[in-house]
């Protein structure tokens, strides 16, 4: 897997498409699609939306990025980090225990309380 501006970089050079062309396409700056592509800049996600459509390529395979060295998806790592250890712990011990049903009852639940 890379990193969203790789992946944007490969599929634009597969489809022999310039920069210029994408981004006359995806309606934003040349300088936009090169920041994309070396990292320094990351799409929003209706630009994610527009370049997928353009690259004809779903926008989970555009988003599809590196784990990181501990071999974890780094915004899975950020979030743990987030509410603590401990707490991601419980959490994930209780929610592999839930059906596909119960689970997508708890999500509606968590939804609703925000």
């Amino acid at each position: 897997m890379s990193t969203i501006g790789e992946n944007i970089k490969m599929y634009r050079e597969q489809r022999k498409m310039s920069q210029q062309e994408l981004a006359l396409k995806v309606r934003v700056g040349t300088a936009t699609i090169q920041k994309y592509e070396s990292g320094e800049q990351i799409p929003d996600t209706q630009t994610i939306l527009k370049l997928s459509t353009v690259l004809d390529v779903p926008a989970s395979e555009l988003m599809e990025r590196e784990m990181n060295s501990s071999g974890m998806d780094p915004e899975i790592e950020h979030l743990v980090k987030e509410i603590g250890v401990k707490r991601a712990k419980l959490i994930l011990r209780k929610a592999k225990e839930f059906s596909e049903e119960d689970f997508l009852r708890v999500m509606q639940m968590l939804y609703k309380l925000q």
